[in-house]
């Protein structure tokens, strides 16, 4: 019901009672970003450059893929990236929590488990974003990525690129929980880099595209092509399921059952085999994959995407980040 009220256009009668904690929502949040920047509130100053890719709504919006194709873009250049993230949807007994290979999703999140995997760089949880960074220090890394954290202005930023949902962009764009915003649309004016996931992309911002490869089965590693699953079930904990949906639909493939589930959100072995026998094959994102590895059956399979943007964004970036070392040295 909550996402209904965001993504229209009129403001309902029985949502008024919203408006005022909206509003002072977003006095707040500018207030939190003021004293920051006038440097009442202290932030912590990493020694390397901080790139922070995040949002100013709430909910899933390509963040991650993001982070993995930019980091990706920082080792082909020869730096040694690090990512931090919250870790939320993980609970661990101490932080900061340096992630292994191993490392469960119960523990550091999803999210970061995925980057983890995906990137083999090291990755640091904490829901203290700058002690997370300070922890990456002691593993040699010369930039930081921060895995959301746009609002964290605990944590100095050098870089701050805003990652936008070009379907359905801001919503009503009022404040949280009237509507999606965590910051006022104005914000993306003193970004550096603003980036539309999924749609036709507004002045100054640079387009970017979630493409699938082959599906991977959580067993065996086997890959093929997803459209000779028969009768897919389709399965998406991520921040907008009908994205993945869409993609299912777009590669010929129109699932027997499509079944979204909350973000971060973990189902048991028997709700999953339940889930399952709605048809042949069950198919999730890899954001899902992580989490049930350990529990999947024979017929469970992922389906990889890769965040595609054209040449000279990279380049766009890594000549700030030069121009930035250059000045700093």
């Amino acid at each position: 019901m909550v996402e209904k009220l965001w993504f229209r256009e009129d403001v309902p009668v029985w949502a008024a009672p919203l408006w005022p904690i909206s509003k002072l929502f977003g006095a707040v949040a500018r207030y939190r970003r003021q004293r920051y920047l006038s440097g009442k509130a202290p932030s912590y100053r990493a020694p390397v450059p901080v790139i922070v890719v995040g949002n100013i709504m709430i909910g899933g919006n390509g963040k991650t893929p993001f982070v993995v194709w930019l980091v990706e873009q920082l080792k082909a250049q020869g730096y040694r990236p690090g990512v931090v993230s919250r870790g939320y949807g993980g609970k661990s007994e101490q932080y900061p929590l340096l992630l292994s290979q191993t490392t469960s999703p119960r523990v550091a999140g999803d999210e970061p488990v995925l980057i983890a995997r995906r990137t083999q760089v090291p990755v640091c949880v904490d829901p203290d974003r700058s002690a997370a960074v300070k922890r990456l220090l002691d593993e040699g890394v010369n930039v930081v990525v921060t895995d959301d954290g746009m609002q964290h202005y605990r944590l100095d930023r050098d870089l701050e690129i805003v990652i936008v949902d070009g379907q359905r962009r801001f919503g009503n764009g009022h404040y949280i929980p009237l509507g999606p915003l965590r910051e006022q649309t104005s914000r993306l004016d003193t970004v550096d880099m603003v980036v539309n996931n999924g749609g036709e992309p507004h002045q100054g911002e640079w387009p970017m595209t979630l493409v699938p490869t082959e599906a991977v089965n959580l067993r065996s590693g086997q890959r093929c092509q997803v459209s000779i699953l028969p009768e897919v079930v389709a399965m998406a904990g991520i921040g907008h399921p009908p994205r993945f949906f869409a993609t299912l639909q777009k590669m010929g493939v129109t699932p027997v059952h499509s079944e979204a589930v909350q973000d971060h959100q973990s189902l048991s072995a028997e709700a999953l085999d339940s889930l399952a026998a709605k048809g042949q094959h069950l198919l999730m994102t890899e954001k899902d994959a992580v989490k049930y590895q350990g529990i999947a059956q024979d017929n469970w399979w992922y389906l990889p995407v890769a965040a595609k943007l054209p040449d000279t964004a990279a380049n766009y970036v890594l000549e700030k980040l030069h121009h930035l070392k250059k000045h700093k040295n």
